[in-house]
């Protein structure tokens, strides 16, 4: 049986960053789960907030002219 060694990260070390690859998902798939977060204000969410996504140009467009609206009174 091979033994695992594990390693105290002490931030010290020099880590090459390792490109990740883009993973595709369907907006229905993760929307709940960022709804919910949000709603939460779960603070994994913030940890990712100036993580770039990127959407269909129509969705951009909906989602832009969402933010500008005003609630109703």
């Amino acid at each position: 049986m091979m033994r695992h060694r594990l390693r105290l990260f002490t931030g010290e070390e020099s880590a090459t960053p390792v490109a990740e690859e883009p993973v595709s998902v369907r907006l229905a798939d993760i929307s709940r789960a960022l709804l919910d977060a949000a709603r939460r204000n779960r603070a994994w969410l913030e940890d990712f907030a100036d993580d770039e996504v990127q959407v269909s140009q129509d969705l951009y467009e909906i989602l832009s002219a969402y933010v500008r609206m005003r609630p109703g009174a």
